[in-house]
């Protein structure tokens, strides 16, 4: 892959834009300011992305020595210029949008680099930064489609998801952020503890979630959907709590990041606008 594309994370950014994508065919609002929003999410979070390479490069170092920087690919100089001229076009576009997005746009941009240069490195509050900037993704599309209050509830879900993974990708990383110093979950308060807050993540979003059916956001498709979500995230609950190795914790992430995959494709096919065209 190319080293510009890899460093935004495709992956992840576009896990960001189908949150868009997803209040967009929940509200049937088909404009250009909607996918204009799409556009914006996976810029600003692939600048996020590189910017939080650019200062995690010692740690990517023994992490993730492939990464675009570590590896050479790419110098750190260039990443950084790289990522800041990101965040601006993203922001730009979204003052395109309208202010009020603009505004999310930059506030969310600062926040992705406090993020990466120091909040990151603090206990629980890293996790819950990031996680709030997930479901943030939500309420934006929410915004560009008149959709908000459905918007918060979806936004929700996704930061209880993001909680999970983000401790546990902290567990993986453990030894690598010892190294340079960081005060994470596992790191203070060991990774029995982050297991168990982890696992506690999924289960309270696996057991609360189907409220979304019964409060009338979502048809019964929904529903059906979600329950294999629901055994992917239960799955991974118990998998953490019995096995806290780093192998195991990568392994774990995935899962999570799957589940999370179905967990979008249940709002999906659950939402009356999807339904109504069957």
């Amino acid at each position: 892959m190319n080293a510009y594309l890899e460093i935004l994370r495709p992956g992840n950014a576009v896990m960001a834009v189908i949150a868009i994508f997803l209040m967009i065919i929940i509200s049937g609002n088909f404009t250009l300011g909607a996918f204009l929003a799409g556009f914006v999410v996976f810029v600003v979070t692939g600048a996020g992305n590189a910017i939080n390479d650019y200062f995690d490069y010692k740690i990517d170092a023994i992490n993730k020595p492939k990464r675009p920087i570590p590896s050479g690919r790419i110098s750190r100089k260039t990443a950084g210029i790289y990522s800041i001229s990101l965040f601006i076009i993203g922001i730009v576009v979204a003052f395109f949008i309208s202010f009020l997005l603009g505004m999310i746009a930059f506030l969310s941009s600062l926040l992705m680099i406090y993020y990466a240069y120091d909040l990151k490195r603090k206990v629980l509050i890293g996790n819950l930064g990031i996680s709030f900037l997930t479901g943030l993704c939500f309420v934006f599309g929410g915004i560009a489609v008149g959709e908000i209050l459905n918007s918060v509830y979806l936004g929700f879900y996704a930061f209880l998801m993001t909680m999970a993974r983000e401790i546990v990708k902290d567990m993986e990383d453990v030894e690598g952020d010892k190294e340079e110093g960081a005060k994470t979950l596992p790191i203070i308060y060991g990774m029995k503890t982050s297991s168990i807050l982890a696992a506690s993540f999924m289960i309270i979003a696996s057991l609360t979630s189907p409220v979304l059916y019964f409060i009338g956001i979502f048809n019964i498709l929904y529903l059906a959907v979600l329950f294999v979500a629901i055994v992917v995230f239960i799955i991974g609950a118990i998998s953490i709590l019995k096995d806290k190795s780093v192998e195991n914790c990568a392994k774990v992430s995935k899962r999570i990041k799957i589940g999370m995959g179905i967990t979008f494709l249940a709002f999906a096919v659950g939402s009356p606008f999807l339904a109504s065209l069957f």
